[in-house]
């Protein structure tokens, strides 16, 4: 059967409107044609910064706004002093998860891993280190990166059909990358503004101040940072997490996007 073809994107749609109405305004004022031009490249210097908006490629950042449900998501682990107390406290108050881990550290821990899979979160990839200017490499060191994580946790008998890339950041570049490796963009819609567990001073009074239905809260599964005590770490997402579960909010993300998250596979 013959591959549909995808829809153009709103940079490729913006990019043709802008080159069209440069060659317009050229007829009258070649200096009015830059206008347009400057604007599309603006916006493709801004886009890839706002994790809710698939400027490049598709991205999904929330799930419909019907009913209450919301989805919560953990970035950047896993690691040994952060993972088993987030199972612990999901466990605890029956919330499901999925993990976004990061490759290097999902093959130096695959018994965090195995802990996550145990009790029944999902699991997505959020590339192979964690690099910031991922986006800014060439193609061929994205879709290594991309791989890499992939096959990092082939090994471990899953397949993640979700990606999420560094700080939610997108790029031109991306699009093709995931669409070779049959994965959807899923960013989020809600955050705490954190800094990487830098800074949790009422963390749940700002989740849940900002919350609304079909939002994929992201929070970050790396241990406190700086001055930050673990127990205060805890003690808020204690008190997120039984909001969320007192108004039984959450559900998993594959059921407020509409798309599996991963599948599993014969480990290599």
């Amino acid at each position: 059967m013959p591959r549909r073809p995808s829809k153009p994107t709103p940079a490729e749609i913006s990019g043709v409107a802008a080159l069209l109405l440069a060659l317009l305004l050229s007829l009258f004022n070649p200096t009015l044609a830059l206008l347009p031009l400057s604007l599309f490249l603006l916006a493709c210097l801004a886009a890839p910064f706002i994790a809710g908006y698939g400027f490049f490629l598709p991205v999904i950042s929330r799930g419909s706004a019907e009913g209450k449900q919301v989805a919560l998501t953990f970035d950047d682990g896993p690691w040994p002093a952060s993972t088993p107390i987030l199972l612990d406290l999901l466990a605890r108050h029956n919330l499901q998860a999925t993990f976004f881990v990061v490759g290097r550290q999902a093959e130096k821990h695959p018994e965090l891993i195995a802990a996550i899979l145990a009790q029944g979160h999902t699991i997505g990839n959020h590339s192979l280190r964690h690099d910031a200017l991922l986006m800014l490499r060439m193609t061929k060191t994205l879709r290594e990166d991309i791989h890499a994580t992939q096959e990092i946790l082939i090994k471990q008998g899953i397949r993640p059909l979700v990606f999420r890339p560094p700080s939610g950041i997108t790029g031109p570049r991306l699009k093709q990358v995931l669409a070779k490796e049959k994965l959807l963009a899923v960013n989020y819609s809600c955050r705490a503004m954190d800094g990487g567990n830098r800074n949790i001073d009422n963390l749940a009074g700002k989740i849940l101040a900002r919350l609304r239905p079909g939002d994929i809260i992201m929070l970050h599964d790396l241990p406190p940072q700086g001055k930050i005590s673990t127990s205060s770490w805890q003690r808020e997402l204690a008190c997120l997490f039984t909001a969320l579960q007192e108004n039984g909010q959450v559900v998993s993300l594959e059921k407020i996007i509409h798309h599996p998250v991963w599948r599993h596979c014969r480990n290599s």
